[in-house]
């Protein structure tokens, strides 16, 4: 009986979710031993053409990691969706459009002002930005689109799963691979993670006050971060009660708050409006009948950048998507 065929893909994103499937460790020899990898570039010398010669249909599940920011990677995910059965998204650039979606605070036009001309190491006295097409004499160049918009993998193709996280822990990849080997998954459109709240399973719940009120707003390097005590309650924005649980609380055992990589629980449709929701309602709490809109505002004023804070994973997933462009 032939193996199922499973592929992997990599858009706009840092590589980190390839590190992970390489973290499964000797796990990774009972994934080999059962599915038969088609595809999977950063890894194995695979070409377009390979997946292009399947029947549609004939890739059993595809694990699809980065945001879609050019025409290429477009081009390649509906390739892909079309030769799978099955399409997760891998990641949180994949499942929320991660930090390569903090792009769509800008346009392609002031990104490539910044990146082609205006760096500190940047020497580029023509100011040459990338063309789509250039005529080299002999014959014609061409570079994929980059797009305005940074986009999850859902926004371009339908997705069947997500697998959430910067990267997704070894632990819930191969939870995912048994699961769809054995026909053990639940219905489709499910992220395959814990349903709670990061705070519900937090090593530091026990210490969280039953009320928190923040009079003053810290980063992280600003102070000597107490390892035993809820982050909230020392000043530092955590973004545990609006994050979905299953990460093993990797960056809370390394001392730093949690920061969203798995998005929100079931039911939110907008993590960073959650989080600020979440914040600004413990801000000053216990001062409240005493606070002046001046206080207000200087409490808010702690908070640096606070769209890159609360919207640092999931820009592109959120209601507001993008800066709006002229």
């Amino acid at each position: 009986m032939a193996k199922p065929k499973i592929a992997f893909y990599w858009n706009a994103s840092c590589g980190g979710c390839e590190e992970t499937v390489v973290d499964l460790n000797e796990d990774i020899l009972k994934v080999v031993e059962a599915v038969d990898i088609v595809f999977w570039p950063v890894a194995l010398d695979f070409k377009r053409k390979d997946i292009e010669a399947l029947s549609d249909g004939e890739i059993a599940v595809s694990f699809i990691n980065g945001a879609i920011r050019t025409e290429e990677q477009e081009e390649m995910v509906r390739l892909l969706r079309a030769k799978s059965g099955l399409v997760v998204a891998f990641g949180s650039c994949a499942h929320l459009g991660g930090i390569p979606g903090l792009g769509n605070f800008c346009t392609r036009g002031t990104i490539f002002q910044r990146v082609y001309k205006e760096t500190p190491s940047t020497e580029n006295p023509q100011g040459t930005v990338p063309q789509e097409k250039t005529d080299i004499g002999v014959g014609e160049l061409t570079l994929p689109e980059f797009y305005d918009t940074v986009k999850t993998l859902n926004q371009t193709i339908p997705v069947d799963y997500y697998l959430p996280g910067c990267p997704p822990p070894p632990d819930l990849v191969m939870n995912a691979v048994n699961a769809i080997l054995t026909g053990q998954l639940p219905e489709k459109g499910a992220v395959l993670a814990p349903n709670k709240a990061q705070c519900d399973t937090c090593p530091r719940n026990e210490t969280k006050p039953e009320k928190i009120s923040i009079k003053e707003i810290k980063r992280p390097w600003e102070i000597k971060i107490d390892p035993e005590k809820c982050f909230l309650a020392q000043g530092l924005i955590c973004l545990g009660p609006a994050t979905r649980s299953g990460c093993g609380e990797t960056c809370i055992r390394a001392n730093m708050p949690c920061r969203g990589c798995f998005g929100p629980v079931g039911g939110v449709v907008d993590q960073g409006a959650r989080a600020l929701s979440a914040i600004a309602s413990i801000l000053g709490l216990e001062d409240e009948e005493k606070m002046t809109e001046e206080d207000t505002q200087k409490l808010v004023d702690q908070i640096a950048d606070p769209a890159g804070t609360f919207y640092r994973f999931s820009l592109p997933s959120s209601l507001l998507r993008r800066k709006r462009m002229e």
